[in-house]
């Protein structure tokens, strides 16, 4: 039989692993589009330490502040059917990691989607030129959303080691990944420590290694997928230990 369309695959929609690979690389570009737009919006409303000129962005610019909270939320409807899809191809190499791993992005998923809401309540506040009230709501979004950057880096260490481990994935992406973990830990870190320092991308070198090992896995899964056979051989394997276990 022919891997690609072994029967161990037919829980997945029907389709092969390598198209389930490129369906979640998928929700992976449209999380990368709506964060990387989101990022923008922000930088371009908000002047740290400059809440009159905040103000008047918001203001003048309404409709990006809207488009870009839009932007924050499909962000992460596309990082839970990431993760999802994900789950379902490394739940083979082990189950417990893998549930791990989905778990930590549905802990993460709320906490950040709420607080934009932190965010939206800027514009009226803006409106009414009550500068002290938009302060607070603006550092309760940037710690908000510093506080949701913990689950962004621990669900890397599970993706990680599975991806390490899995033989139809390079290990090298896994060693990325692991490599990345401590990124957004240490972005939390600043953001509660130094406060009145704007965190700075090349002021955390495991940032950049966080975003270059996230990027890696996704073009990989989109371009050349997962290897077929390899998959269904770990499928069967794992099936045969469960199966052993529970006997």
């Amino acid at each position: 039989m022919n891997a690609d369309a072994s029967p161990l695959y037919a829980p997945l929609f029907g389709h092969s692993p390598k198209a389930h690979a490129r369906v979640a690389a998928v929700f992976g570009l449209v999380m990368l589009v709506g964060g990387t737009f989101a990022n923008w919006a922000s930088t371009r409303l908000l002047v740290r330490d400059d809440l009159a000129t905040t103000a008047s962005n918001l203001v003048a610019n309404e409709s990006l502040l809207r488009y870009g909270i839009l932007g924050s939320l499909a962000m992460m409807v596309a990082w839970v059917f990431y993760a999802l899809f994900l789950y379902r191809l490394l739940r083979p190499v082990d189950g417990r990691p893998a549930l791990t791993m989905l778990a930590l992005v549905v802990t993460s998923v709320p906490i950040y989607m709420l607080n934009q809401t932190n965010l939206f309540a800027a514009l009226p506040l803006a409106k009414a030129g009550q500068l002290e009230q938009l302060g607070v709501s603006l550092e309760i979004f940037r710690f908000g959303n510093s506080v949701a950057t913990i689950f962004f880096a621990l669900w890397l260490l599970p993706l990680g080691v599975l991806v390490l481990r899995s033989t139809f994935l390079p290990k090298v992406l896994g060693v990325l990944l692991l490599l990345g973990t401590p990124g957004y830990l240490i972005h939390f870190a600043q953001a509660l420590l130094f406060p009145s320092a704007a965190p700075s991308l090349w002021g955390n070198p495991f940032l950049v290694v966080t975003h270059l090992s996230e990027l890696a896995l996704l073009l990989w899964l989109l371009v050349r997928g997962v290897h077929p056979g390899r998959w269904a051989e770990r499928a069967r394997t794992g099936t045969a230990s469960s199966a052993a276990a529970a006997a």
